[in-house]
């Protein structure tokens, strides 16, 4: 990572939280270049060059490197030019997928999309630079039973879960569980009913529907019920840990605080040490600089870990709050106190 230069941000045109750091970036007077994988190729030209000889004829040429040891060159938009060389670090908030031209075949399509992963996400890949998160890694740790197995050697208390597509052991685990069980899908789902648009939460499930025929038509993930006082949304940005409490007003947000933003409180808290230190163990051992973790507090003030989204939003916490989670971020691409 250079110690100054430009901040690559790759985010969708619309992500209130990508706008959020870069307005915080140009307040620094950081360089940003902003633009979208879904930009390649029609809106974004890539040249990049490895190897050659430093000085002769033609020089390195066009974003040569006089030592032929690092990719250099240019992204190019119709308005502004970046010299990879210039980059800093990248923040990589849920870009969209390249966008290839409306005539191509979908052969010629599933192929293009595959050399432009390869090919312009394997160059940016191997620049030199930080990135928040990698992508490689921000990928992996969306898996959830990963999430959940690191989180139980990382010291942190983890409800019991059982993963299946056998209604039968859907059903033995209620019954273990006491009957009060909750679904979650893996990832989110989201979609149109009716013309309307509408999301999948986490539910709780009665003892006949553990057992319906269509849980064996995929993988299902169960957890037990965990009594809530509250909630907390801990965000995490390298080693410094930004928490609040979300106390849900409704009963939908009670049992999935998301589906009901507007009846939240929030307040200011400070995890405790064994919960501290078990979210920088996981941290460490996900290779993530950065992480938005949902624990339940029990009544009894237990901490319980449900999930980590390494590129999940901090916005509305930091509204509600005044957390300064933007300027840490800000911060760990600037590559300050690093």
């Amino acid at each position: 990572m250079t110690a100054s230069g430009t901040v690559l941000v790759l985010a969708g045109r619309f992500d209130p939280t990508a706008d959020l750091v870069v307005e915080e970036l140009n307040r620094r007077a950081v360089p940003v270049f902003r633009t979208d994988v879904a930009d390649f190729p029609l809106r974004l030209a890539l040249a990049a060059r490895l190897g050659g000889r430093a000085g002769g004829s033609g020089g390195t040429g066009e974003g040569g490197d006089a030592t032929g040891k690092a990719w250099s060159g240019t992204l190019r938009t119709g308005r502004r030019t970046l010299d990879l060389r210039d980059v800093r670090s990248v923040y990589y908030r849920r870009p969209a997928r390249p966008r290839f031209p409306g005539g191509m075949s979908p052969d010629a399509r599933r192929v293009a999309e595959r050399e432009a992963r390869r090919g312009f996400g394997g160059l940016l890949a191997a620049l030199p630079v930080r990135w928040l998160p990698p992508p490689g890694r921000a990928a992996d740790a969306e898996y959830k039973p990963l999430q959940l197995r690191v989180a139980a050697e990382s010291g942190l208390s983890v409800p019991r879960t059982l993963i299946t597509n056998d209604p039968g052991a859907a059903r033995e685990f209620g019954e273990e569980a006491g009957g009060r069980v909750v679904f979650k899908p893996f990832t989110p789902v989201r979609g149109t009913v009716g013309g309307r648009s509408a999301a999948v939460y986490t539910s709780i499930v009665g003892p006949g529907e553990l057992g319906h025929p269509d849980v064996a038509t995929t993988a299902h993930l169960f957890q037990e019920w965990v009594p809530k006082a509250y909630e907390v949304r801990l965000t995490a940005v390298g080693g410094r840990l930004f928490a609040a409490e979300i106390h849900a007003g409704s009963p939908a947000g009670h049992v999935d605080w998301r589906s009901d933003y507007d009846s939240h409180r929030y307040r200011l808290c400070e995890p405790p040490a064994d919960v501290a230190a078990g979210v920088r163990r996981m941290m460490d051992t996900l290779g993530l600089p950065y992480g938005a973790f949902d624990f339940v507090v029990t009544p009894e003030g237990r901490w319980c870990f449900l999930e980590v989204n390494p590129s999940g939003q901090f916005g509305f916490v930091e509204q509600a709050t005044g957390l300064p989670i933007t300027a840490a971020v800000a911060d760990w691409l600037e590559g300050k106190g690093m």
